[in-house]
């Protein structure tokens, strides 16, 4: 379980498939982080966002040909359309 911050390293393991699960904002096409993907993520990945004053936290998941997916985070609170989560 872990959640890492978008950086060029793990945009690198993103491309190779070393990481299951990219994570989003809403209209936003750059990822703020990854994750392996387990329910332990989740938990902390909606935690982090209640922890910035984003309510009624949902994760939408597309699951992509490779198996891997991609998760948008929403809710209200999330800001305007440039404004990504601050969890990191």
């Amino acid at each position: 379980m872990a959640i890492y911050e978008q950086n060029n390293d793990t945009d690198t393991k993103w491309g190779k498939g070393q990481l299951q699960v990219m994570i989003k904002a809403p209209r936003s096409d750059k990822p703020f982080g990854y994750c392996d993907g387990t329910a332990e993520d989740e938990q902390s990945l909606i935690t982090m966002a209640e922890r910035e004053g984003v309510s009624r936290v949902e994760i939408m998941r597309k699951v992509l040909k490779t198996g891997r997916e991609i998760w948008t985070i929403e809710g209200e609170g999330m800001g305007g359309e440039e404004e990504s989560p601050d969890f990191f």
